[in-house]
């Protein structure tokens, strides 16, 4: 389990591909100041496993899965990564609920300035956008962000200066791919309003859990 707060930039080495998986190597700083053979690190939202260590650098295995379902893909040589350690129990929280499990990959559309902010629009798919809300959470390249617009298709955040030094958002430029992974809490209401209603249809019972009654609490 992550926050979504990013520890630090990291730089691809190498990305060694085969026919089934591929060997990512990254070198970095701060992690390693307790990570260990087989812990979890988030690479630009991605749970990966440290499965080799070596000064400041680590080797994590990528599934073709993984490829499939995120822009790990197009990593090469000198691309700069955001990275976070799994969170200890006795951590502090302080962006949401990040799994690390990416759900779909968006196009960013469009950067623009707002004074000491900036805008960035990222065009998502419809299996991502159903579950966006106005004012919540989402996971942008494995960045705890809070949605501050939304339209049909695109997704709209905006960052402070702070948030931008300190991820890979300082490097993007329009038609980056980046990785997307709405907020748990609203995936899992999903499924059990699906489930509830399915409940309903079989049994022919009222179910007392609707949208608008969720909506109104606050999901």
């Amino acid at each position: 389990m992550f926050t979504g707060i990013v520890e630090e930039l990291g730089t691809v080495i190498s990305l060694k591909r085969g026919s089934k998986a591929a060997v990512l190597t990254i070198k970095a700083n701060v992690i390693f100041e307790d990570l260990k053979l087989g812990d979890s690190v988030a690479v630009n939202g991605v749970c990966l496993t440290a499965t080799h260590i070596s000064g400041n650098t680590f080797q994590a295995d990528v599934m073709n899965e993984t490829f499939n379902r995120s822009s790990l893909g197009s990593l090469k040589k000198g691309s700069v990564v955001n990275l976070e350690r799994a969170t200890a129990a006795n951590g502090r929280f302080g962006g949401h609920m990040v799994a690390g499990h990416v759900d779909d990959t968006g196009e960013l559309v469009s950067v623009k300035q707002d004074d000491n902010a900036v805008w960035f629009t990222i065009k998502a798919p419809e299996n991502i956008m159903k579950y966006c809300i106005e004012k919540g959470s989402i996971a942008l390249d494995g960045i705890s962000l809070t949605i501050a617009k939304l339209s049909d298709d695109t997704i709209s955040v905006s960052m402070i200066p702070h948030t931008i030094k300190n991820t890979n958002f300082g490097y993007k430029k329009p038609g980056d791919t980046i990785n997307l992974e709405n907020d748990m809490v609203g995936k899992y209401i999903d499924k059990l309003l699906h489930f509830d209603q399915q409940e309903t249809n079989d049994k022919h019972t009222n179910s007392t859990l609707t949208m608008e009654m969720l909506r109104n609490a606050g999901f």
